[in-house]
């Protein structure tokens, strides 16, 4: 069953040219996939227009089978680029807050997360370092139990250190049937765990998509080196 499609999808801002024209793409239940481009491409906005976020000029998007709207929005877990939070709050008010939000929130993960990387749930977000700051929203929409999961550049401001530990955190804190979104553009840290791939370029079109796995048979290299190839300057 495809948790996600998207139809002919075309998303302009304003008199600009569109940012998504014309795209097609579904995922199925239980896979990693690897939403890659460089800046600008539109990555975030397709992102935004699955959580609900925006509304497209034309096109369809569907979420395990309903359409974008208040039923589709609570099988979504979104995690955006920017941490949103009020920065006096402390972690622990947060958790309380997601819970209260969200039926499907489980407490219990949340802090047992969060005490693996070591996170202050007493600590105001102002007192903590940015890299902490998005281990924290990482941890909060983890520990939904959500069909899709939209992660948009979840390890940016990451220490490499950690970097593998959250990737663990994403791949093994999900209902096997969920699928998992990841933009970025550190593709090397996260290739080990995408299933499938999509390479995004500028105007929404799909450059190439397919298997992660075939893909390296097939090419002999790694998605990085086929990144670099297909978007060479």
């Amino acid at each position: 069953m495809n948790v996600l499609e998207c139809q002919q999808l075309t998303k302009s801002y304003k008199k600009h040219q569109p940012v998504l024209q014309n795209l097609t793409l579904t995922v199925r239940e239980g896979r990693i996939v690897g939403l890659l481009g460089p800046n600008g491409c539109g990555k975030s906005t397709l992102m935004k227009l699955i959580a609900g976020l925006l509304q497209p000029d034309s096109g369809q998007i569907t979420v395990g089978g309903l359409p974008v709207g208040e039923e589709s929005k609570a099988l979504v877990s979104y995690l955006p680029e920017r941490t949103y939070f009020d920065p006096k709050m402390k972690v622990s008010q947060l958790i309380r807050y997601f819970a209260d939000f969200y039926a499907d929130f489980d407490t219990e993960r949340a802090y047992r997360l969060l005490g693996d990387l070591g996170v202050n749930t007493n600590a105001t977000l102002k007192t903590l370092s940015k890299g902490t700051k998005e281990k924290v929203q990482l941890v909060l929409v983890m520990s939904r139990r959500a069909k899709l999961y939209l992660l948009d550049e979840p390890i940016a401001g990451v220490d490499p250190a950690a970097r593998e530990y959250i990737l663990n955190t994403i791949i093994n804190n999900c209902d096997p049937t969920a699928s998992i979104i990841i933009t970025t553009h550190l593709i090397t840290d996260v290739e080990a765990v995408l299933h499938d791939f999509f390479f995004l370029g500028f105007g929404g079109n799909i450059l190439r998509a397919g298997n992660a796995e075939e893909t390296r048979n097939e090419t002999g290299g790694t998605l990085d080196q086929l990144f670099r190839e297909v978007f060479r300057c």
